[in-house]
């Protein structure tokens, strides 16, 4: 079966040359983009409830941009001006980035990890003694806290915002060659969205071990995986499995 047409279930890019863009081009297909899920704030009742002074913290661990959004969406609501003297630790270089919608960048302290979240133990524990908050979502990587907890750091977790599954019922009569996954929250609103799901010629591309469980414990027959030493993007992957089935 040839791919004509393909389903991410993810924003689209908001850069203009992204690899989607080239992979439409190289190999003539349709890309759609839709989110199955999406991210709502909580509000600052709900935040106290969890105890959650903001005034206790000297540092805020950020993985996400959703994270930078809506810790300074919380203390906006509680009134609380950020101290020039916080220190901010970014998974990567994309939340850092992104943190100057917020705070003049060169006048705040701000330590960079590179990618992964083990990448920022070296930083928090040259800042030990610092009282930090994890801003998260209700559905985070056991990982994070497993991490945070192993370094004996005085720290805590708030969930600022919930991860919930999108509307999709009016794709139910619209059929795609693959459908592109990176969560296992993104499997999981396909199933309850169209719990009559049946896969047929329908190719499912998935991203990291966690999506790859989520989709074989749906019972679902995974065409296409990601990352792999061979194709480490989910494009990459997406673009050779489309040149070995269009030829």
């Amino acid at each position: 079966m040839k791919v004509k047409t393909i389903l991410v279930s993810q924003p689209e890019p908001k850069m203009e040359n992204s690899p989607y863009s080239k992979l439409i081009d190289k190999e003539k297909v349709k890309v759609d983009f839709r989110p199955f899920i999406h991210v709502e704030g909580v509000d600052a009742k709900t935040v106290r409830q969890q105890k959650i002074d903001l005034n206790d913290f000297t540092a805020i661990v950020l993985t996400s941009r959703n994270a930078v959004d809506h810790f300074f969406r919380i203390a906006d609501e509680m009134r609380f001006k950020v101290p020039d003297s916080m220190k901010y630790f970014c998974q990567s270089e994309a939340v850092a980035y992104y943190l100057q919608k917020y705070v003049v960048y060169r006048k705040r302290k701000i330590y960079v990890g590179k990618r992964l979240f083990t990448d920022l133990v070296p930083l928090i524990k040259k800042y030990k003694d610092e009282k930090f908050l994890l801003p998260s979502s209700d559905v985070l990587k056991p990982d994070v806290p497993d991490t945070l907890d192993s370094l004996n750091i005085n720290w805590k977790r708030a969930i600022f915002y919930k991860t919930v599954i999108s509307d999709l019922s009016d794709l139910r009569n619209v059929y795609y060659d693959i459908l592109v996954f990176f969560s296992p929250s993104g499997i999981e609103s396909l199933l309850q969205n169209f719990p009559d799901f049946d896969q047929k010629e329908t190719r499912i591309a998935v991203f990291g071990n966690s999506t790859v469980d989520a989709a074989t414990d749906a019972g679902l027959r995974i065409d296409i995986k990601a990352p792999t030493p061979e194709t480490p993007s989910m494009t990459m992957a997406l673009q050779k499995y489309i040149m070995s089935v269009n030829k």
